[in-house]
């Protein structure tokens, strides 16, 4: 009787938990599209809007484009640790697997279920989460790069959009593959049990939604007036005579 409650317990708290998980996030996707102000992301991408438009507004002679550079690689390289932290992580969990060491989870001590089945499950859903995890930053780094060559190439009338696409774009991914790794810390609590992975995923849903939400109202950023132009073209030692053409 007392194993038949342990195997009703992974049934009942594992999909309770996941189905908090997605719930939350599906109820974060329809604010950041609906209402982006009230969530951190969206007031993130606002700002980052922003941001490239005016570093290719007053530096028309890449003489800044430098600092933007410099930014944007911070990203690729925290971007790139993450994904060699989730390939590698996703390395160990498929030795794990194929040693016999992965026994030790079989243990009376676990109070659920212990059969070879669930395990495997178990293990394939981590090593999911990690494999995503990895190909979201992998993306993230590739729409960062993009960016980089667009910012840098000289002469050129690139609209502000494309630049815009390609920032914003990597920003998403790298959200997904921190969604990921969120998702990963709770189903690496259900090795131990479905009881800390229930719990895991309630306080993950408390924290995630106090750390998603932005109550900083959003900055209009105004367009530089023709006063603001004539000053950024003098620092950036532009004739008054040359107009550039802002994308």
């Amino acid at each position: 009787m007392g194993s038949y409650q342990k195997v009703y317990l992974d049934v009942i708290l594992v999909p309770c938990g996941l189905a908090l998980m997605f719930l939350y996030h599906f109820f974060l996707l329809y604010r950041i599209r609906k209402h982006p102000h009230t969530t951190v992301i969206g007031y993130e991408n606002h700002n980052k809007r922003a941001w490239v438009e005016r570093m290719m507004q007053v530096d028309p002679d890449m003489k800044y484009t430098g600092i933007a550079l410099q930014v944007m690689s911070s990203n690729i390289g925290a971007a790139t640790y993450l994904a060699s932290l989730s390939i590698g992580l996703s390395s160990l969990i498929g030795a794990w697997v194929g040693s016999s060491s992965s026994n030790i989870f079989m243990s009376d001590l676990i109070y659920g279920d212990t059969s070879s089945s669930t395990i495997t499950i178990k293990y394939i859903s981590l090593l999911t989460c990690f494999l995503l995890a990895f190909a979201s930053f992998i993306q993230s780094t590739r729409y960062s790069v993009h960016a980089n060559f667009l910012m840098s190439t000289p002469n050129t009338d690139i609209p502000v959009k494309y630049v815009q696409l390609a920032v914003i774009r990597g920003s998403n991914f790298w959200s997904l593959g921190l969604r990921a790794l969120y998702f990963a810390t709770t189903l690496l609590l259900w090795i131990f049990g479905p009881i800390p992975m229930f719990a895991s995923s309630v306080i993950m849903v408390f924290l995630l939604h106090f750390l998603d939400t932005n109550s900083t109202p959003l900055h209009q950023y105004q367009p530089p007036n023709k006063g603001t132009r004539k000053l950024a073209n003098l620092l950036n030692g532009v004739p008054p005579n040359v107009d550039h053409q802002s994308a």
